[in-house]
């Protein structure tokens, strides 16, 4: 009997899993047409969505094609689209992602006013949020997220996606912020102490709100120390910055240590930032004990420590210039514009001498004189009117140019004289007698 029953139930969990495979089992559609009516293209399109409900997403995306090239007036025309475009994304996979991606876009430009425009931004958002690979691997896929993200926040402020959205860019920007650490510590740890600092200043301009942010804070204190007294004020300035804006760090007390010995005041903590890291202390999340161990061999980032409150960075990623270059070499001096004066005398413009006109004889004044100068260099004088040689003073008056009424005639060029050997005029003459004579003219005698 137990053998019995454990062999019925292991074909019905098959007949399930065959049935399941076969499309049979059903995935709701998030946007259906609730309107009860009998119209031809409503019932097109409840059949594509069943279709689509039933994993069958090429006939589905055939039904609703047929829809939208039968019926272009219909009033589920933009429903239609956005049928195909979640059909895609239903399907996943690279190239279902990459279409999916560009039909929400097409939907968003031609419906950007309906509600569903912001939840296709949603989607091309989860879609890059779901391919974002660890910190250490490419970030493609996590600057596209932080684009997608980002572009939901500014195009539907008040949509009902912004909250999840704004997470989502806290959970990306916690990624690329690792990333940046990592390799501000690689370079700290090999000597590069400029690199270094420079990537870390830059990490903690950008993203205030990375769970590691002291640290990066502390890190980039120790390499401005390592470079030199000439970057005490930047060093100062990194010990300030964690005492103020991260109160319950574990580097605060040392840090007013530091500032006390270079003599520097040391600054009251924000409320604001107290709070809001007493908040993050209190709900940060930990991982699992299968994710800890599954950890090392996942290509998804762990972001149970990215921040949980706070305005995410809405302007893109830009490194800075390292403190180190010289303002020179980093564009920073010398005039970069030109200003535009209206002179109160309209009269001065009559009355003043023209700038261009001085600059123009101080110019020819200037040609003049070095053309004096060539003129002696090439007589051969030194300035006293004695000339140095005989044949340098022959050189010069041989090239001076010709008077303007003397015209010079090209020499003549002789051209060299070929003797004609023996043999080569036996040859011609032979050939002249074997060849007949024209009619009308006599043969010349042949050469004795």
């Amino acid at each position: 009997m137990v053998r019995n029953g454990l062999r019925n139930i292991v074909m019905v969990g098959a007949v399930a899993a065959l049935l399941a495979g076969c499309g049979i089992r059903r995935h709701k559609y998030d946007n259906p047409i609730t309107k009860d009516t009998q119209q031809p293209d409503k019932v097109l399109f409840d059949q594509a969505i069943s279709e689509i409900e039933h994993s069958r997403y090429e006939r589905g995306r055939l039904i609703l094609q047929t829809l939208m090239n039968t019926y272009d007036t219909s009033e589920y025309l933009a429903k239609a689209k956005l049928a195909v475009a979640d059909s895609w994304y239903r399907e996943g996979g690279a190239n279902g992602f990459a279409q999916a991606e560009a039909e929400y876009k097409d939907f968003i430009l031609f419906y950007p006013n309906m509600e569903e425009s912001a939840e296709a931004q949603e989607k091309i958002c989860k879609m890059q949020y779901n391919q974002m690979e660890k910190a250490d691997r490419d970030p493609t896929h996590a600057l596209r997220a932080e684009d997608e993200c980002r572009q939901l926040l500014v195009q539907f402020p008040n949509s009902k996606f912004a909250p999840e959205a704004q997470q989502m860019l806290r959970n990306v920007q916690e990624v690329l912020a690792d990333k940046e650490y990592k390799v501000g510590i690689f370079y700290g740890h090999k000597g590069s102490f400029p690199a270094a600092a420079n990537r870390l200043q830059a990490l903690t301009d950008q993203f205030p709100l990375y769970s590691k942010a002291d640290d990066a804070l502390w890190e980039m204190a120790s390499d401005y120390q390592h470079m030199g007294d000439r970057f005490e004020n930047q060093q100062a300035a990194a010990y300030t910055k964690i005492v103020r804006d991260y109160p319950l760090s574990d580097h605060v007390e040392e840090a007013k240590a530091r500032l006390q010995e270079m003599k520097r005041p040391v600054p009251e903590a924000d409320p604001v930032a107290y709070a809001r890291m007493k908040y993050e202390q209190e709900n940060r999340g930990s991982r699992s004990t299968l994710g800890k161990v599954w950890g090392p061999f996942s290509g998804r980032p762990d972001m149970t420590a990215a921040a949980k409150s706070g305005s995410p960075q809405m302007t893109g990623f830009r490194p800075s210039i390292p403190v180190s270059v010289p303002a020179v070499a980093a564009g920073q001096t010398g005039v970069t514009d030109v200003g535009v004066s209206v002179p109160t005398d309209s009269s001065a413009i009559d009355k003043n001498p023209d700038a261009r006109m001085n600059a123009a004889a101080a110019a020819n004044g200037t040609a003049a004189a070095g053309t004096a100068a060539n003129a002696a260099a090439a007589s051969g004088t030194n300035g006293t009117g004695v000339t140095a040689s005989t044949g340098t003073e022959a050189k010069a008056q041989s090239n001076e140019p010709p008077p303007q009424n003397h015209q010079m005639k090209p020499k003549k060029v002789k051209k060299p004289k070929v003797k004609k050997s023996k043999d080569k005029d036996k040859e011609q003459n032979a050939a002249d007698q074997s060849q007949p004579a024209a009619a009308g003219t006599t043969q010349p005698a042949a050469k004795q």
